[in-house]
């Protein structure tokens, strides 16, 4: 039989009843507006599907982008990938999501969203609690198997991103950007920023990475345990991409050749400066003062907070 739109869209909103709140279920980020988990709304569409009987049936998520050019999202995107290669060759758990990009044209393209996650600004928005608050409530007890997985989760994968974020130079990384999962997970999204550029190229965000005294009280305080794992995670990370530099070197300088992207606009500065980053000529043990070093930095960095503060007046950004 042939279904209307029309008629599809009668059945959709006739199937939408009373969602799960918020604060109870991390969610992609559609769901944050209508209160509605991905595994529900897949169901709730299936259902109203005229294809829906068919075993091949499957529901995919999409962001259509217009007017942005994606190729330095690509670019982002294939070196997380190469570094979360690298680290699972060298048997490092360092934990990254990259997520795919098609590119259309100069000025559009699609982007895989990142179902069952909400952002730190929507758990500040929604919730009014603490990171670490958050975590008890969604995770369980401190000392409960939930929490400590969560938690070991998070470790890990911040310290991929503040290990992204420091060699590719991410910036714009405010409360919006960066993402939890329903498993812990720190994700960062929305690379519009790396390498030779950043916001109206003030170059105001000076921390080597985001890492703020909330993000270390959900690992334990600066005297825990997985406060260490987490520094010992980040010389681990970064002398085994130092192993592999010239995967990702190459993949750079692939995508400078010719390029008008901003992220090249110090031309061949912005591959020697990648190059810098690695350290060629420092020990382990020089590396690991030079990890300590950056951390202690980030976490008092005065620009970050200040930086956080703008977003919040201008865009109303927690």
């Amino acid at each position: 039989s042939i279904f209307a739109a029309g008629d599809i869209r009668r059945r959709l909103s006739e199937s939408l009843h009373d969602p799960r709140p918020f604060t109870h279920d991390p969610e992609d980020p559609s769901a944050a507006a209508l209160k509605e988990p991905w595994e529900e709304k897949e169901r709730r569409i299936r259902e109203c599907s005229p294809y829906g009987y068919l075993n091949s049936w499957k529901l995919l998520s999409v962001i259509v982008k217009c007017g942005d050019d994606l190729r330095q999202e690509l670019l982002a995107s294939q070196i997380l990938t190469m570094l979360q290669s690298i680290w699972e060759i060298e048997r490092v758990p360092l934990q990254l999501h990259p997520y795919r990009i098609l590119v259309l044209s100069d000025d559009s393209g699609l982007i895989e969203p990142i179902l069952n996650t909400v952002s730190l600004h929507q758990i500040k928005k929604h919730c009014n609690l603490s990171l670490y608050k958050y975590f008890v409530k969604e995770f369980g007890a401190p000392n409960s198997e939930g929490f400590l997985n969560a938690q070991r989760n998070f470790v890990r994968s911040c310290a991929a991103y503040c290990l992204v974020s420091y060699l590719i130079q991410v910036k714009d990384r405010h409360n919006g950007n960066i993402l939890l999962n329903n498993e812990g997970h720190l994700i960062h999204i929305d690379f519009g920023f790396i390498l030779s550029t950043s916001p109206r190229n003030l170059g105001f965000e000076t921390s080597p990475f985001k890492l703020t005294p909330e993000f270390v009280e959900v690992m334990g305080g600066p005297e825990s345990d997985m406060f260490e794992y987490f520094k010992i995670l980040m010389l681990q990370g970064l002398v085994a991409a130092r192993k592999h530099m010239d995967k990702i070197i190459g993949i750079v300088e692939i995508m400078r050749l010719g390029s008008q992207l901003p992220c090249f606009k110090s031309g061949a500065a912005t591959v020697q400066g990648l190059k810098n980053r690695f350290h060629l000529n420092k020990t382990e043990e020089q590396l690991q003062l030079l990890v300590d070093n950056m951390v202690e930095s980030s976490i008092h960095s005065l620009s970050t907070m200040i930086y956080d503060g703008f977003q919040y007046f201008t865009n109303g950004i927690l």
